[in-house]
């Protein structure tokens, strides 16, 4: 078993224990050459080991690899990875925080480094769409085609967030609900203050996080970043 699909299984059971996943929810995936490796339909992350997880193939859509049925959200998926070369890892959570603030309207908008630093200053928020459907799938698509876009909410329904390693898109999903959380608590005290433009450009100007998105980027399996 290779070490990425252990870091994959793992990563996604990390998930559950984080609470951005409950049941059987949630889906997560990996890229290999041609083979996107992705959750089993119907698992919990927790159940689901390394050889649980199905191989398709990016270019037919075609199972290649094992004998469980890939994640319902599996065009969403592949239409990430046909778009987006540079993508290695995609991970796909139902935060619940995010959705609930988001689901009212609210826009997630970088209150704090770690969110700009991981994110951007643009992560578009898609109206719903009817969960596991190609027209899902294109919506995905329209947005991410975009090379800017690293993570993305879906109103209604939870979060995506991709990466380079399984690692980036992990900690990129971490920042999305824990940018959701601040925001939450802020709007319960007062008005939420949002980073400027000035303010960010002046995180990209520092070395020190320059060197943690590059380090976080070549990330191997077993090591973390702080």
């Amino acid at each position: 078993m290779s070490a990425m699909l252990e870091e994959l299984a793992a990563t996604a059971a990390a998930l559950v224990r984080d609470g951005l996943v409950r049941g059987a929810g949630g889906n997560v995936s990996a890229r290999e050459g041609d083979t996107m490796w992705i959750s089993p339909s119907g698992f919990s992350f927790l159940d689901a080991g390394p050889g649980d997880y199905p191989g398709v193939s990016i270019s037919t859509g075609e199972v290649v690899h094992g004998t469980h049925r890939p994640s319902s959200e599996v065009l969403m998926h592949l239409a990430i990875y046909r778009r987006r070369p540079e993508v290695r890892a995609v991970i796909h959570t139902h935060p619940p925080i995010t959705v609930a603030l988001t689901a009212a309207g609210h826009d997630l908008r970088p209150m704090f480094a770690d969110f700009y630093v991981y994110l951007g200053a643009n992560v578009p928020h898609i109206p719903y769409v009817t969960v596991t459907t190609p027209e899902l799938a294109a919506a995905v698509e329209a947005v991410i085609v975009d090379p800017a876009v690293k993570g993305i909410v879906l109103r209604n329904h939870g979060a995506i967030t991709v990466g380079v390693s399984i690692k980036e898109a992990c900690f990129r999903t971490l920042a999305i609900e824990e940018q959701a959380v601040i925001q939450h608590a802020a709007l319960q005290v007062g008005t939420p203050t949002f980073l400027s433009p000035r303010e960010c450009s002046r995180l990209d100007e520092l070395g020190s996080e320059a060197y943690r998105r590059e380090l976080l980027a070549r990330m191997k399996p077993g090591r973390s970043s702080g």
